[in-house]
């Protein structure tokens, strides 16, 4: 299971197919996908279908958008939240399905702009949409992406530089504490509880090298699924080099549920990627 917001599947393509025939995953969540559905199949649909992936999306040109790529099944898909805010119209920032077993959510939550904006208010009512859509599903179930919150403050590589800015504010925690106060478990994090892992380098120079980030892309499993966790990584390889994403794909390795659902990914490394190069 992985998730990984690419910054536009047309400008990361030379990135992204390499990098699925090198890690193969069973299940791909991506985000920012900024394609029409339409698009994305043009593009990619036979590239996928190649390498036995069935795909949901759903998108809108420039912005947004995300997607579920699946080699382990792909049923009951949902477009959006049922019932959710927009702004002022719902935007393609959620897609869901059955995947081997597993109600799985791939997520591009609202960024909020600034404490003081609309957007800001909108960002809290989509999360708080999104914990009940959750709730209402399956026990067996994981949401991940790109929730544009860092959980608390070890979470960001300086919380001084972030005061008076979005992704750290009480209300914004709350939010999503209260998303996994419905039973979910921020993996990576139990994974790692004293390392720092980031997900998210800004492009100005220097940030990645320097490790100046933020984890602000998660993997939240349900109860049944987290005890099924037999590894958690930020994959940093795939930030490196020429044209990467601003954002490195996240990976959990599951073991195999008794009834085979989905299993074992990629094998796990012995310790998290090092600072820097």
């Amino acid at each position: 299971m992985t998730t990984w917001n690419v910054n536009s599947v047309k400008q990361r393509l030379p990135r992204l197919l390499p990098w699925l025939d090198e890690r193969q995953p069973d299940v791909l969540c991506l985000q920012e996908t900024k394609l029409t559905d339409d698009a994305f199949d043009a593009l990619l649909g036979a590239e996928l279908s190649q390498r036995g992936y069935e795909v949901a999306t759903h998108g809108e040109a420039q912005w947004n958008g995300v997607a579920i790529l699946s080699r382990v099944g792909l049923d009951d898909i949902v477009r959006g939240i049922p019932n959710g805010p927009g702004f002022p119209h719902p935007e393609a920032r959620a897609v869901s399905a059955t995947c081997g077993g597993v109600r799985v959510h791939s997520v591009y939550v609202p960024n909020g702009r600034t404490p003081d904006s609309d957007h800001y208010h909108y960002k809290l009512a989509w999360l708080t949409a999104l914990r009940d859509m959750v709730a209402a599903g399956p026990d067996a179930a994981i949401v991940c992406g790109d929730v544009n919150i860092a959980p608390a403050d070890a979470d960001v590589f300086d919380p001084s530089a972030f005061l008076g800015s979005t992704h750290v504010t009480p209300l914004e925690r709350a939010a999503l504490a209260e998303l996994q106060a419905i039973g979910l478990h921020d993996v990576v994090r139990d994974r790692w509880p004293d390392k720092r892992v980031f997900t998210y380098w800004d492009y100005r120079a220097g940030m990645f090298h320097k490790d100046l980030g933020m984890r602000i892309d998660l993997i939240l499993a349900s109860g049944p699924v987290a005890s099924r966790v037999r590894a958690a990584w930020v994959d940093r390889h795939a930030r490196k080099g020429t044209g990467p994403s601003d954002h490195a794909p996240v990976i959990v390795d599951l073991d195999e549920a008794p009834d085979g659902d989905i299993g074992p990914v990629v094998p796990p490394p012995s310790a998290p990627a090092k600072r820097g190069r």
